[in-house]
Protein backbone atom coordinates (compact mmCIF):
# COMPACT_ATOMS: atom_id res chain seq x y z
CA UNK A 1 0.00 0.00 0.00
CA UNK A 2 1.46 3.40 -0.97
CA UNK A 3 2.46 5.68 1.90
CA UNK A 4 4.56 8.72 2.82
CA UNK A 5 5.67 10.49 5.99
CA UNK A 6 4.98 14.11 6.87
CA UNK A 7 7.94 15.64 8.70
CA UNK A 8 9.17 19.10 9.62
CA UNK A 9 12.94 19.37 9.74
CA UNK A 10 15.54 22.07 9.26
CA UNK A 11 18.89 21.33 7.65
CA UNK A 12 21.19 22.35 10.52
CA UNK A 13 24.27 22.40 8.28
CA UNK A 14 22.66 24.98 6.02
CA UNK A 15 21.52 26.94 9.08
CA UNK A 16 25.10 26.95 10.42
CA UNK A 17 26.38 28.18 7.04
CA UNK A 18 23.75 30.95 7.02
CA UNK A 19 24.76 32.03 10.55
CA UNK A 20 28.43 32.13 9.48
CA UNK A 21 27.54 34.26 6.46
CA UNK A 22 25.43 36.57 8.63
CA UNK A 23 28.36 36.98 11.06
CA UNK A 24 30.65 37.91 8.17
CA UNK A 25 28.18 40.49 6.91
CA UNK A 26 27.78 42.03 10.39
CA UNK A 27 31.59 42.21 10.71
CA UNK A 28 31.93 44.11 7.43
CA UNK A 29 28.99 46.50 7.74
CA UNK A 30 29.82 50.07 8.76
CA UNK A 31 26.81 50.52 11.04
CA UNK A 32 27.94 47.54 13.18
CA UNK A 33 31.64 48.52 13.48
CA UNK A 34 32.88 48.20 17.05
CA UNK A 35 29.46 47.22 18.39
CA UNK A 36 30.33 43.60 19.18
CA UNK A 37 27.23 42.38 17.36
CA UNK A 38 27.31 38.66 16.60
CA UNK A 39 25.29 35.53 15.92
CA UNK A 40 25.87 32.25 17.75
CA UNK A 41 24.39 28.85 16.89
CA UNK A 42 24.21 26.18 19.60
CA UNK A 43 22.17 23.03 18.94
CA UNK A 44 19.09 24.51 17.23
CA UNK A 45 19.13 27.91 18.98
CA UNK A 46 20.54 31.04 17.37
CA UNK A 47 21.49 33.85 19.78
CA UNK A 48 21.71 37.42 18.48
CA UNK A 49 23.78 39.87 20.55
CA UNK A 50 23.97 43.62 19.85
CA UNK A 51 24.02 47.01 21.57
CA UNK A 52 20.38 48.00 21.10
CA UNK A 53 16.99 46.89 19.84
CA UNK A 54 17.39 48.58 16.44
CA UNK A 55 20.56 46.60 15.73
CA UNK A 56 18.77 43.39 16.74
CA UNK A 57 16.06 44.14 14.17
CA UNK A 58 18.72 44.76 11.52
CA UNK A 59 20.44 41.50 12.46
CA UNK A 60 17.14 39.62 12.26
CA UNK A 61 16.66 40.92 8.71
CA UNK A 62 20.18 39.78 7.80
CA UNK A 63 19.52 36.34 9.33
CA UNK A 64 16.24 35.94 7.42
CA UNK A 65 17.98 36.89 4.17
CA UNK A 66 20.86 34.46 4.67
CA UNK A 67 18.58 31.59 5.72
CA UNK A 68 16.34 32.17 2.70
CA UNK A 69 19.35 32.10 0.36
CA UNK A 70 20.37 28.75 1.89
CA UNK A 71 16.84 27.30 1.36
CA UNK A 72 15.98 27.19 5.07
CA UNK A 73 12.31 28.08 5.52
CA UNK A 74 12.03 31.05 7.91
CA UNK A 75 8.59 29.84 8.98
CA UNK A 76 10.48 27.28 11.07
CA UNK A 77 11.92 30.08 13.25
CA UNK A 78 10.46 30.99 16.62
CA UNK A 79 11.87 34.29 17.89
CA UNK A 80 11.69 35.16 21.58
CA UNK A 81 11.29 38.73 22.81
CA UNK A 82 14.51 40.77 22.96
CA UNK A 83 16.14 41.17 26.37
CA UNK A 84 17.61 44.65 26.74
CA UNK A 85 19.82 45.59 29.67
CA UNK A 86 21.83 48.81 29.47
CA UNK A 87 24.05 48.75 26.39
CA UNK A 88 23.47 45.06 25.69
CA UNK A 89 20.57 43.50 23.84
CA UNK A 90 20.08 39.79 23.29
CA UNK A 91 17.50 37.73 21.44
CA UNK A 92 17.15 33.99 20.93
CA UNK A 93 15.70 32.35 17.84
CA UNK A 94 14.78 28.67 17.96
CA UNK A 95 14.76 26.43 14.89
CA UNK A 96 11.65 24.26 15.16
CA UNK A 97 12.43 20.60 14.53
CA UNK A 98 9.81 17.87 14.28
CA UNK A 99 6.05 17.95 14.49
CA UNK A 100 4.68 18.37 18.01
CA UNK A 101 1.62 16.41 19.12
CA UNK A 102 -0.77 19.37 18.78
CA UNK A 103 0.19 19.98 15.14
CA UNK A 104 0.16 16.24 14.41
CA UNK A 105 -3.41 15.97 15.73
CA UNK A 106 -4.38 19.00 13.67
CA UNK A 107 -2.92 17.40 10.52
CA UNK A 108 -4.73 14.09 11.16
CA UNK A 109 -8.01 15.92 11.79
CA UNK A 110 -7.56 17.99 8.62
CA UNK A 111 -6.99 14.84 6.57
CA UNK A 112 -9.99 13.06 8.08
CA UNK A 113 -12.26 16.09 7.59
CA UNK A 114 -11.57 16.10 3.83
CA UNK A 115 -13.02 12.58 3.51
CA UNK A 116 -10.11 11.44 1.33
CA UNK A 117 -9.48 7.73 0.97
CA UNK A 118 -6.29 7.87 3.04
CA UNK A 119 -5.44 7.06 6.64
CA UNK A 120 -3.13 9.14 8.83
CA UNK A 121 -1.30 7.86 11.91
CA UNK A 122 0.93 9.77 14.33
CA UNK A 123 4.34 8.14 14.79
CA UNK A 124 6.45 10.17 17.18
CA UNK A 125 7.48 13.41 15.49
CA UNK A 126 6.06 12.46 12.11
CA UNK A 127 2.71 11.54 10.59
CA UNK A 128 2.42 8.55 8.24
CA UNK A 129 -0.25 8.73 5.54
CA UNK A 130 -1.30 5.56 3.69
CA UNK A 131 -3.79 5.02 0.90
CA UNK A 132 -4.68 2.61 -1.89
CA UNK A 133 -3.81 4.96 -4.76
CA UNK A 134 -0.84 7.22 -5.27
CA UNK A 135 -3.19 9.89 -6.69
CA UNK A 136 -4.99 10.09 -3.33
CA UNK A 137 -1.64 10.62 -1.58
CA UNK A 138 -0.67 13.37 -4.02
CA UNK A 139 -4.03 15.05 -3.48
CA UNK A 140 -3.42 14.87 0.28
CA UNK A 141 0.02 16.50 -0.18
CA UNK A 142 -1.52 19.29 -2.24
CA UNK A 143 -4.21 19.88 0.39
CA UNK A 144 -1.59 20.06 3.16
CA UNK A 145 0.53 22.49 1.12
CA UNK A 146 -2.50 24.76 0.66
CA UNK A 147 -3.39 24.63 4.38
CA UNK A 148 -1.68 27.30 6.46
CA UNK A 149 -0.38 25.28 9.41
CA UNK A 150 2.25 27.74 10.63
CA UNK A 151 5.13 25.32 10.17
CA UNK A 152 6.84 24.11 6.99
CA UNK A 153 6.17 20.48 6.13
CA UNK A 154 8.24 18.07 4.07
CA UNK A 155 7.20 14.74 2.63
CA UNK A 156 9.59 11.88 3.14
CA UNK A 157 9.87 8.14 2.61
CA UNK A 158 7.41 7.60 -0.27
CA UNK A 159 6.62 3.92 -0.80
CA UNK A 160 4.57 1.94 -3.26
Amino acid sequence: MPSFDIISEVNLNEAANAVDQANREVDTRFDFKGSGAKFELADSVITLTAENDFQLQQMMDILHLKLTKRNVDIASLKADDPQIAGRHAKQTVTLIQGIDSILAKKIVKLIKDTKMKVQAAIQGEKVRVTGKKRDDLQECMKMLNDAQLGQPLQYDNPRD
